[in-house]
């Protein structure tokens, strides 16, 4: 049957334990990186979105699977069908931007790394007549499918409501084996919002995760977005989404739920038919920076490994992760958690007369700028402030760390101060050793 036409019959997929999942923004797809407010005051001109995910190889980011396009994923958007590619990561970017912002709308940085990315040709026909084999009946309406490109995005109606469906097909930046597995990682819930999520390792050695959340974290609109991510054991990845409404965007909600349940989502992404079209993504090109980084950007690890070094004694770390350029840990000394973020960016002096123009700021005798913040966050819930430390040496070295009384953005206060002082703030921001630390 064509394929705008309508769908075979398809017998239902074995069972993949409950209806699971979450969905978090994806640097071409998903959800963003978002929230972290003080951050992306003030200019943070160069980040780009990375949806960061707990243990993530990846990002963003970040997420975020981010931006999810994936963290640390090359190929074209979801939604670039047949064109030129966006950003795919979900990281999304070392610093964060609006939830109102789009996930198709990488930054400059990004789009010039995207453009050196070979990328595949495959008929986008092949990719939707592969959707439409492995989904339960329904009639199908795919755009550009004359084109070629690694996505396909449909309008699927079973009956119950029109639902948006893309599928991208992506080789790891990661790599082969567990060095990509952080893409298929559960995100941390302290900047995702979603209602259920899962990862497993599947037998013969490929990694799955489902997710179901929400295409915007505030929830301002009901528009659910529900994800199935796919790590074969030889790095590459198939990323399905699916909503509840016949456009990511700017619709109207059609229906409760996206169309197509955990199980179903799964047997999508393992199905066989996947192969050959893998078969033609293009080899990744050998770089030196690591995928979604700048060069002499910190890596994830080491900002975790840093600013645990300098916390003040007495405090439990409860959760972390980072990506290029960020990090955060939530932290409890026993009064309640509190968010610690830091964004660690070099070559910022361009933008420095605008960063330190106004506020409490101030100049140490080495020509290092401070700037200090207190107010109320604005993605936090009720009661939440920020207290931020934004720094920058005099060849625009910056590090800037921030703290809420919360244990993640639009969560409810948990103490009335962050756990972290102005002064320890300070004393973190300011230590020698992130000029120290080697910039991968």
């Amino acid at each position: 049957m064509p394929l705008n036409e309508g769908s075979h019959d398809d017998a239902p997929r074995e069972g993949f334990e409950e209806e699971l999942g979450a969905v978090l923004r994806s640097t071409g797809e998903g959800f963003s990186v978002e929230g972290r407010h003080e951050l992306v005051s003030g200019g943070l001109t160069r980040g780009r979105r990375r949806l960061v995910r707990r243990r993530l190889a990846v990002t963003g980011g970040a997420l975020a699977l981010a931006a999810v396009g994936i963290g640390g994923v090359y190929g074209g958007s979801l939604l670039g069908i047949g064109g030129k590619a966006t950003a795919a990561g979900v990281a999304a970017a070392p610093t964060p931007t609006s939830d109102t912002a789009k996930a198709t709308e990488p930054s400059e940085a990004e789009k010039r790394r995207q453009a050196q990315m070979p990328q595949a040709q495959i008929p986008v026909k092949d990719i939707a007549a592969v959707i439409q084999a492995n989904t339960p009946a329904g009639q199908w309406q795919f755009e550009n499918l004359d084109g070629k490109g690694q996505s396909a995005l449909g309008v699927y109606d079973d009956g119950a409501g029109k639902a948006s469906v893309s599928v991208g097909l992506y080789r790891s930046a990661g790599g082969e084996g567990e060095a990509g597995a952080g893409q298929v990682e559960c995100p941390s819930e302290v900047h995702v919002s979603f209602d259920s999520c899962t990862s497993k390792r599947l037998a013969g050695g490929d990694r799955l995760m489902v997710i179901q959340g929400y295409e915007y974290p505030d929830r301002r609109e009901d528009t659910k977005h529900w994800r199935a991510v796919l790590l074969t054991k030889d790095g590459l990845l198939i990323d399905a989404s699916e909503y509840n409404a016949p456009a990511q965007k700017g619709a109207a909600v059609s229906r409760e739920n996206p169309p197509f349940t955990a199980a179903q989502l799964k047997a999508l992404v393992t199905a066989d038919d996947w192969r050959p079209l893998l078969d033609q993504l293009p080899k990744l090109p050998e770089t030196a920076t690591p995928p979604g980084a700048m060069p002499g950007e910190t890596s994830g690890p080491e900002i975790q490994s840093t600013t645990r070094s300098l916390l003040p004694e007495g405090l439990r770390v409860t959760d972390g992760d980072g990506d290029h350029g960020y990090g955060f840990l939530v932290v409890d000394d026993g009064k309640g958690k509190s968010l610690v973020e830091i964004n660690v960016q070099p070559r910022m002096g361009d933008v420095a007369h605008q960063l330190y123009a106004s506020g409490n700021v101030t100049t140490l005798p080495d020509g290092r700028r401070v700037k200090v913040t207190q107010e109320t966050a604005e993605k936090g819930g009720s009661g939440v402030v920020a207290w931020t430390v934004d720094t920058m040496t005099a060849d625009g070295f910056r590090v800037v760390v921030s703290s809420l009384n919360a244990g993640g953005y639009r969560k409810a206060a948990t103490r009335a101060e962050p756990a972290l002082t102005i002064e320890q703030l300070k004393t973190i921001a300011l230590s020698l050793r992130w000029l120290q630390e080697p910039k991968k």
